[in-house]
């Protein structure tokens, strides 16, 4: 295991299961367990999954000049989030380009967290806080258990009050078998699902019982990486692992535009004060590329970084594949050409396999993301 320097407080319950708790984000993260890889995920689509994203970074802000702050450094209009809401946010630098996502939850009035991934989210914030009447905490204790799956909100609904009438990136301050927890109506798999952030002192007493008492219907520990097999199908994007700080381009350095990603939707209309805003627009009808799906024949996975050519010119990369153990479908998220970017092109893979595809629009799951937003 690569040396980190934070603690996950449930890392001996991943070692029972079998992970050798590679780093992510300077955290050991159970990439890998001893069971079945496709009985986490049907369990994720069909029942519930237990899963610790506690390598998320948690970031609080608070004091009367926070959601100045969070206004300058992420694309979102944050006046419009009240207490009780979040949302889903990029952050870009000078050039326009992408840097990092986030979840921005405001907690009360004037004090928020901000959770992001391995971006640059922690010194862009940091930037921004400069001179404000704002306190920046990074909280390394606050744990996050994502429980995630339709009979999620069955399971919770037996111990949660009120949980049925949590909606689609609501979060609530409540307990759970007697520990102060938020639990979050968000999830990175595409289904209806729970982020339960938790002391690290609790975060072994919620495993194991949600565990314990789950087990009869269905809910099981889920691995890292079964999320890659969830997030293709459901178009949810890994930084760096879809962007060309991976895969560069050929004389250019790493950088792309929320139009290239498919992530222009988190620009609040109108708004034109954040960090890159003015470069942003400017390179609207620039794209090199498109994030684009694939479905791939035959039953193998492309790999990440396979080369897609379409009549034996290269015009892009897989970033991510997966079959899904359903169907049989082999399928990908793709960086395609815009002019191949388009349903029905036909196209070729070369490297880890070599087999024919076709463009396809992603998510090629829940379209209309009815199942992720369900109420009730």
């Amino acid at each position: 295991m690569t040396a980190s320097w934070r603690n996950s407080a449930i890392a001996h319950k991943h070692r029972a299961l079998g992970s050798s708790l590679d780093d992510w984000n300077g955290m050991g993260t159970a990439w890998d367990y001893n069971g079945d890889q496709k009985q986490e995920y049907l369990a994720v689509r069909n029942k519930a999954g237990l899963m610790d994203v506690s390598g998320l970074k948690k970031i609080h802000l608070v004091g009367p000049h926070a959601a100045h702050l969070i206004d300058e450094a992420t694309t979102r209009n944050v006046e419009k989030i009240t207490p009780g809401k979040s949302t889903y946010a990029c952050m870009l630098n000078d050039a326009g380009k992408f840097i990092d996502d986030c979840i921005i939850y405001r907690i009360s009035t004037n004090s928020w967290m901000v959770v992001h991934g391995s971006g640059a989210g922690h010194q862009q914030l940091q930037a921004q806080a400069q001179g404000k009447n704002v306190a920046m905490l990074f909280d390394d204790d606050l744990h996050d258990l994502s429980l995630q799956g339709p009979a999620s909100v069955d399971f919770l609904d037996k111990h949660v009050p009120g949980i049925r009438d949590v909606n689609y990136f609501r979060h609530i301050q409540t307990t759970l078998f007697g520990a102060p927890v938020m639990i979050s109506r968000t999830g990175y798999t595409g289904e209806r699902g729970y982020e339960i952030f938790c002391r690290a002192a609790d975060a072994g007493l919620i495993w194991d019982t949600i565990l314990a008492e789950g087990k009869s219907m269905g809910i099981i520990p889920s691995r890292f990486t079964t999320l890659d097999w969830l997030r293709v199908e459901s178009y949810l994007l890994f930084y760096p692992y879809d962007n060309s700080d991976m895969y560069p381009f050929e004389n250019e350095g790493p950088g792309d535009t929320l139009w290239e990603l498919g992530l222009d939707f988190t620009v609040s209309p109108g708004k034109d004060n954040f960090r890159g805003a003015s470069e942003h627009y400017r390179l609207k009808g620039k794209e090199r590329f498109k994030i684009y799906g694939l479905k791939v024949e035959g039953n193998q996975p492309a790999g990440e970084g396979d080369t897609v050519l379409h009549n034996g010119k290269k015009v892009g990369i897989t970033t991510c594949g997966m079959v899904n153990p359903e169907s049989g479908q082999s399928m990908a998220i793709a960086r395609l050409s815009l002019d191949t970017a388009v349903e029905g092109t036909k196209l070729s893979i070369e490297g880890t396999i070599n087999t024919n595809a076709s463009a396809h629009p992603l998510p090629f799951y829940d379209i209309d993301k009815k199942r992720r937003t369900a109420k009730g």
